[in-house]
């Protein structure tokens, strides 16, 4: 029976858009790309105009199959992935993969595009669909390429230089630059003492017309002068202004009122919702996509599987007419019509190419509140849909009102505080949503009692207070993608993408929500923009990204753009092969010699990080020590209760590249060295010796194993559990051995030539 075949990317919104098709309608997943760059050296043919050399993907081949055994029977084939030039690119893909191009093609294949998985929307694109846009098809052709001919060169350079195994990205790349570049910025900074100086003042009117009343002021002017940041430089200028302030009279002096409109933030965007969720909800930028995605292939709440959110990628912050009317609707019934907008509040793109036929993320219908559709939803997914759902809201409710108000208080000649409230006259949005903020260093302003000109004040305290400055704040997921938005680096749907690759990497690690480049993530960023600084500059990596959009809008060629990028960065990669050592990227000497052999020290770059080692390694000499951070005092090794096996003298707790440990106070004389938690013993006797005892040990990849405390006289170890039951056929120890994927254990001798086994 004919039909009219759709293809999708996901399973999950197959199903549903085949159920708001009906009859004559077959909807089939692609499972997400179909092709790709193959992972090899010559997936792009370099002499033949930068011609990609696409492959099937191995695991896409059997929807491939089902797609051409559903295409028999198709009078038409109707390609509705993802609406954005990844999307687009699937689409063409697919009609590659399935053979259908050329001119002997005569099934009708048309393009539809949605951005929310409704019966609504579903119906309105399949009765107006389009050519694919090959503009779009090249503008993703030409990142996957750029992308290609940067990693595929780039990486292998960093293997033969550094280590194998590490990475360089045109994005990826840029991104570790911002990373390393804010630690620098923190290392080189130099802490800078000042002063305030608050006093704390009571109102004095007479009972009981009115209670006193307490509030906190800030000296701003001192002896006719303006006070800077640091012009209370130490203790002693305070203390000599606390002297002179403490008996003087205190007085309002000018009362400044002014009213202040506070308006709400734009729908989100996709980097605006990864920023606010990590702020709110705690979530990474990958969580929140997968969250989101989710959320827009659509949940059963009851009436059937429907989409609940709009399209997650888009750079645009437009509302359609439908959701502005939508909203007037939900906030005159939840706060009633002073909260509403006599007309829609209209927001401009940021994004030099947003396109504005998408929409924001929003809620497919505002309707459904999320305490409405809360039972059907897990605990992330409402988080997710109740912040996009209140976001949205909050955009087209009424601004809200705030006073402010501003009064300076003489004290003496010469001096003045001064002292802030704010407060809120009409909520407005607020009632519902505030945006979060990255790194609150703001000062509060707080509540202030009605005060007067001329009014006399108590002064109840001085409040004298020491401050240090800080350092610029480590980049948060949220501030990252925040600053490459900013700059116009790469998209925000590949930003989730990056940030994982940087932490897979071991580039830089996450500790309490913060970006810290590990020692090789600093060494590759630095080699980077050392060597390939043009690769690596934020303009020239923004500017690239602005090409690559005008080749979506069809005002530029992708072909050339690649050429144009190709030669000098093919030209400058041949130059670094023969200009870059790996010793000069790895080892760093020092002026200071081995204790032990005299050698100069050098500091070198292993698997877990820089350390101290002796130049003299060749030479037989082992000494090594970690690396103490700049400005960071060696620790005094911790004197322990143990003493030394060998010599008596106390043993010192120090702490190694693998952790803490105990070593002979009288070393060098006296080389020992011990574990610092004593091994667990198993009462076995070693069966090698016969003399040692079995003990529990950890390999250094965490695994268990079981080896002879006489170590190094005795080499005998085991992998499995030893028993103190001797074998009935040799007298050997017998293991414990698990059955993997069943239940239960047998006994095994472990002697060589030996093949007693039983239940255990």
């Amino acid at each position: 029976m004919a039909h009219k075949l759709v293809i999708v990317e996901s399973p999950a919104k197959a199903k549903t858009i085949e159920k708001f098709l009906g009859p004559g309608y077959r909807v089939l997943a692609s499972f997400g790309h179909v092709r790709a760059l193959p992972s090899k050296q010559g997936s792009v043919d370099i002499e033949n105009g930068f011609e990609p050399k696409y492959a099937v993907l191995p695991e896409s081949k059997k929807h491939l199959d089902a797609i051409k055994a559903a295409l028999k029977d198709a009078d038409m084939l109707l390609l509705a992935t993802d609406p954005d030039r990844e999307g687009e690119a699937i689409s063409w893909h697919l009609l590659a993969a399935l053979g259908l191009t050329g001119k002997k093609q005569t099934l009708p294949v048309k393009r539809v595009v949605f951005h929310e998985i409704t019966k609504g929307a579903i119906l309105e694109a399949v009765q107006n669909p389009r050519d694919i846009s090959l503009d779009l098809v090249d503008a993703q052709q030409a990142r996957s390429v750029l992308d290609y001919l940067v990693g595929f060169n780039l990486s292998p350079f960093l293997w033969k230089k550094l280590r194998y195994g590490l990475s360089a990205g045109r994005v990826q790349s840029v991104a570790l630059r911002l990373v390393c570049e804010r630690e620098k910025e923190i290392q080189a900074f130099v802490e800078q003492e000042y002063w305030t100086i608050g006093a704390k003042l009571e109102t004095h009117r007479p009972l009981p017309v009115e209670k006193a009343q307490t509030f906190t002021a800030n000296l701003i002017e001192a002896a006719g002068k303006k006070l800077g940041k640091f012009d209370i430089p130490a203790k002693e200028a305070a203390e000599a202004l606390v002297k002179g302030l403490a008996t003087a009279d205190y007085a309002v002096g000018k009362v400044t009122k002014s009213e202040r409109k506070r308006q709400p933030a734009p729908p989100f965007t996709t980097s605006t919702l990864q920023q606010e969720a990590s702020r709110k909800l705690g979530f990474s930028a990958k969580k929140t996509m997968s969250t989101a995605q989710k959320l827009y292939e659509g949940i059963d709440v009851g009436e059937g599987t429907v989409g609940l959110i709009t399209y997650m990628r888009t750079d645009s912050v437009a509302l359609s007419k439908q959701a502005l009317d939508e909203a007037r609707e939900v906030i005159t019934a939840l706060y009633g019509k002073e909260y509403a907008l006599a007309k829609p509040r209209f927001y401009k793109n940021k994004s030099k190419n947003a396109q504005e036929a998408h929409e924001a993320v929003r809620p497919t219908y505002l309707v459904k509140t999320p305490a409405e559709v809360k039972k059907f939803l897990t605990p992330d997914l409402f988080k997710l849909y109740e912040l996009i759902w209140k976001r949205t809201v909050a955009c087209q409710m009424a601004e809200a009102l705030l006073d402010q108000t501003s009064v300076d208080i003489s004290a003496g000649k010469g001096y003045t505080f001064r002292a802030a409230g704010t407060v809120i006259r009409f909520p407005g949005f607020m009632k519902l949503y505030i945006e979060g903020i990255d790194d609150d260093n703001e000062e509060k302003e707080g509540m202030l009692p009605p005060l007067v000109e001329g009014e006399s004040l108590t002064l109840q305290q001085l409040l004298p207070e020491q401050h240090f400055t800080q350092p610029p704040p480590r980049y948060t997921e949220a501030t990252l993608v925040k600053t490459l938005e900013e700059y116009g680096i790469g998209r925000p749907s590949t930003y989730a993408s990056t940030m994982n690759t940087l932490v897979e990497r071991k580039y830089c690690r996450l500790d309490k929500k913060r970006f810290f480049p590990e020692d090789i993530g600093m060494i590759v960023s630095d080699l980077l923009t050392r060597h390939f600084t043009r690769y690596v500059d934020y303009n020239f990596t923004a500017g690239l990204e602005e090409e690559l959009d005008q080749v979506s809008r069809g005002e530029m060629q992708w072909k050339p753009l690649i050429k144009e990028f190709w030669g000098p960065f093919a030209a400058l990669l041949k130059q670094k092969e023969g200009e870059v050592s790996k010793a000069e990227l790895t080892t760093e000497a020092l002026e200071e010699k081995c204790p032990e052999c005299g050698e100069l020290l050098v500091v070198k770059l292993g698997k877990r990080g820089k350390f101290i080692a002796c130049s003299g390694y060749k030479d037989g000499c082992r000494y090594t020590r970690p690396l103490e951070q700049e400005g960071q005092e060696a620790a005094e090794p911790e004197i322990s209760e143990e003493k030394c096996d060998k010599c008596s003298s106390p043993m010192l707790i120090k702490e190694g590249r693998f952790g803490k440990y105990l070593a002979c106070s009288g070393y060098p004389a006296c080389k020992n060295i011990q574990p610092l938690i004593k091994p667990k013993g198993t009462g076995v006797v070693c069966p090698e010796c016969k003399e040692g005892e079995l003990i529990e040990k950890k390999s250094r990849y965490g695994k268990m194993f079981y080896s002879c405390n006489r170590y190094p006289q005795c080499k005998f170890a085991l992998w499995d559990l030893p028993v103190e039951q001797p074998c009935p056929a040799c007298g050997f120890p017998l293991l414990v051995k698990k059955i993997y994927k069943r239940t239960g254990e047998f006994l095994k001798c472990p002697k060589e030539g030996c093949d007693y086994q039983s239940n255990k």
